[in-house]
Parts: structure tokens; C-alpha cells; sequence
């Protein structure tokens, strides 16, 4: 989803009207929500002109801060557990707990990982079957056309 954010962002503002004539023309209820969206992030009117966007040296510091926020996001809700308190108060509990998710995180990641070579494996041995059963298959036998008799004039 952040990948996107990110691609969205660098989105020249002749890209962004298109886009948005564009999905109101396909679908309204999308040229809605960009519009909106295009308002709420503050594309939309000439800031840039103001230097509000854009920082002496040229960078887009706008940019820059949204993307610094939205790593900050990233962080702190890897850190926050919904409707839970951040730690037990129990310094040592805490630490095992923590060791304990990450032994659990790479169990997991190794588990996948064995999948993946698993599935691998098994697709090359149905490769491997159907490419042996495609050689050793006999060729079919080429129809001659029947041989005519030679015309006697």
C-alpha cells in the first residue's frame, strides 16, 4: 500500500488531472475519492508557487515530510500492540517475551521459506516427468496418402 503512496507521490499535477477526468469519465465514485484525496493532501491548489512544497535547493520537502511521517506510522505501529499497554512493567518478562516473538517470526520465516523450496521441488519433478514423457512418446506415424495406381491410358 505504501509502495503506491509512494509511486502516487511523485505523480506530476498534468498526471493527476488526467487521472482524475479520466476515472470520473470510467467511474464517478472513483474521480470522487481522488479528488478528494487530491484536496486532503493539498495538490490541489498552487502552493508549490509559494515555496510551501518545495525547498530552496529544489527538494520536495512536502514529500519528504509525508514520507518521513508515514515511516514514523510504519514504526510505531510495529512497536504498539492495539488496546494493549506497551510493556509488562516486568523488565526481564518483557525481554523474554520479545526474544521469544522473534525466535517465533524467524521459525516462521524459515517455515515459509521450506514451502517455498518445497513447491519448487515439486514443480520441477512434474516438469522433469512431463518433459520425460514428452520425449519417450512415440511419434506419431506420418499418413502417407495411399498409393495410386498407375493409370493405364
Amino acid at each position: 500500500m505504501y509502495g503506491l503512496m509512494d509511486r502516487l507521490d511523485d505523480l506530476p499535477r498534468p498526471a493527476w488531472i488526467a487521472l482524475v477526468v479520466v476515472s470520473f469519465i470510467v467511474f464517478w465514485p472513483v474521480g470522487l475519492a481522488l479528488l478528494i484525496y487530491l484536496k486532503w493532501s493539498g495538490r490541489m491548489f498552487c502552493g508549490r508557487r509559494h515555496g510551501y512544497w518545495t525547498s530552496p535547493d529544489g527538494r520536495d520537502s512536502y514529500r519528504e515530510a509525508r514520507r518521513a511521517a508515514r515511516e514514523e506510522w510504519k514504526a510505531w505501529k510495529r512497536n504498539v500492540r492495539w488496546g494493549r499497554p506497551q510493556g509488562s512493567g516486568n523488565v526481564a518478562f518483557d525481554e523474554y517475551r520479545e526474544e521469544t516473538l522473534r525466535k517465533l517470526d524467524e521459525e516462521q520465516r524459515e517455515f515459509h521459506d521450506y514451502l517455498d523450496r518445497l513447491r519448487s521441488a515439486k514443480d520441477r519433478a512434474e516438469f522433469d516427468q512431463f518433459m520425460n514423457e514428452r520425449r519417450n512418446r512415440p511419434s506419431a506415424p506420418t499418413s502417407e496418402p495411399p498409393a495410386t495406381p498407375p493409370a493405364t491410358y
